[in-house]
């Protein structure tokens, strides 16, 4: 996750990934992604709110697919 942070930071893009404890406690969506800016255009802005870290990477790496864009290429 660093390094795709870092990949993402490069291009401009502000990253946030959390954890949330008192969510985790009460079995809530405690994991969140967040990305805007920089590659992803002004306007761009991507929120996800899930129940495992996984999820979250896999949302964003579909979201960042979608944006043509590919950390992994």
């Amino acid at each position: 996750m660093l390094e795709l942070m870092g990949w993402l930071a490069e291009r401009g893009i502000t990253t946030v990934f959390k954890v949330d404890g008192e969510r985790m406690i009460e079995r809530r969506t405690a994991w969140m992604v967040l990305v805007s800016g920089g590659a992803l255009g002004e306007d761009s802005f991507f929120r996800a709110d899930l129940i495992t870290a996984d999820a979250c990477l896999d949302s964003l790496l579909a979201h960042l697919e979608s944006k043509g864009l590919s950390p992994f290429a």
